[in-house]
């Protein structure tokens, strides 16, 4: 079933490259289409990250993106953390708080889902230590998130 709602990005002239980065990351993803523009050059690209739909297209110097729009990532693992942020800030630049932008000025939060957990605790001091830790880094280390929740 085609979905309702696809999130479109449009690119100054890199979105075949875009998808093809994005593809590489992510398992249960692919390129599913690709769309001729003048010269024979793609045009638009429809691709799936873990089954979810998306579009880029060229549409030249006039769009770029900014952080009110971002794509969340939830990592179950550092490394999953690590491999992420590794690859998404190749060329691009790292953020506060687990967001970074990647070398199309596409905004990214690579987050780990124990972040979610540590918020959400009934123990609200508990929950304050991980948030004031979470605003001292960078990407984000679980290890050090789950030290500082246990006020170590």
């Amino acid at each position: 079933m085609k979905n309702k709602i696809t999130t479109f990005l449009t690119f100054d002239h890199q979105a075949e490259e875009a998808a093809l980065l994005y593809t590489s990351l992510f398992a249960n993803s692919k390129i599913t289409s690709r769309m001729p523009g003048p010269g024979g050059k793609v045009m638009s690209v429809t691709f799936e990250l873990e089954g979810r739909e998306f579009i880029a297209l060229n549409g030249g110097p006039t769009f770029t993106f900014s952080e009110g729009t971002s794509l969340f990532v939830s990592c179950e693992t550092q490394a999953e953390v690590d491999a992420y942020w590794t690859k998404l800030t190749d060329g691009g630049s790292e953020g506060r708080c687990g967001w970074l932008k990647d070398k199309f000025g596409v905004s990214w939060q690579i987050i780990p889902t124990l972040l979610g957990q540590l918020f959400a605790d009934p123990d609200r001091a508990r929950s304050g230590r991980a948030i004031n830790a979470m605003m001292g880094m960078k990407k984000l280390d679980i290890a050090a998130l789950a030290r500082a929740a246990d006020g170590e």
